[in-house]
């Protein structure tokens, strides 16, 4: 099943898209034996869009993350990142990753852990990136540039985390589950801020969950996979408008598509 994300034209876009995956296949060799991750994954993700990726454990949401990324090389197939091999849109500092852990830097404030991308390995921002102030106060830490990750909630390091991910001015950004370690509370307000820095910056988002309710409200489509191996279940689009905010959740619209997520992930 191919996959295509259909672009929002009322959103600046990049004209390139984001991500071509082309029959891509990745297996692991264990001490039990060959395991595939992925199989015929084939999937377009154009410039600007936000897509969700939803399905059970073991279907290689993160594998498929990290392929993207080129921290993982396909068995087979082939994938394009912005126009190019995913290692040259590495080195460019085109692509973002948030984990689920924040994975701050404890001896340095929040300036200076969002800064650290721009000062290793001869780091430089993207033409068009925002100051770090800038990207501290989209996110809603301005006044704890001078705070320590012990000083903050995980809520505010995942925050720190987002800023630091989008200070290079990169033009896709990966997230691995990156609230799933926090409070519903916590979790649901991140969710609002998130869309609000993805209809600010215009970035291409890939965001992995475990979450139907949160893969329905953040995505423009989800992309479900089935696993063992993993492939592509279905491409489901949201008819959800925007902007979106959380009451959003409790509407007859809403609950009907969480119902079909759900009835399709009991497939998978």
């Amino acid at each position: 099943m191919t996959a295509s994300l259909a672009r929002q034209p009322s959103r600046p876009t990049d004209s390139i898209d984001a991500v071509r995956c082309e029959r891509i296949t990745v297996r692991f060799t264990t001490e039990r034996g060959t395991v595939t991750a992925l199989e015929n994954i084939d999937l377009t993700i154009p410039g600007g869009s936000f897509l969700t990726l939803l399905g059970p454990s073991g279907c290689g949401k993160s594998t498929l993350l990290r392929v993207m990324a080129d921290l993982i090389e396909p068995t087979a197939g082939k994938i394009s990142v912005l126009g190019d091999v995913p290692a040259r849109a590495r080195r460019n500092r085109e692509i973002g990753f948030v984990f689920q852990d924040a994975a701050l830097l404890p001896w340095r404030n929040v300036l200076d852990n969002v800064t650290l991308p721009l000062q290793v390995g001869g780091g430089k921002a993207l033409p068009g990136a925002r100051s770090p102030s800038d990207l501290l106060s989209l996110v809603g830490l301005s006044g704890w540039e001078t705070a320590y990750p012990h000083e903050l909630s995980g809520g505010m390091r995942q925050r720190v985390a987002i800023a630091r991910a989008l200070v290079s001015g990169p033009r896709l950004l990966l997230m691995d589950e990156p609230f799933g370690a926090l409070d519903e509370i916590t979790r649901d307000r991140l969710n609002e801020e998130l869309l609000q820095v993805w209809e600010s910056t215009g970035t291409t988002i890939v965001f992995v969950t475990h979450s139907i309710y949160e893969a329905a409200f953040l995505g423009q489509k989800v992309l479900l996979l089935a696993a063992r191996p993993g492939r592509v279940r279905e491409l489901v689009p949201v008819p959800l408008p925007t902007p979106r905010r959380l009451p959003l959740r409790e509407t007859p619209e809403f609950v009907a598509l969480a119902g079909r997520l759900r009835r399709v992930l009991e497939t998978c």
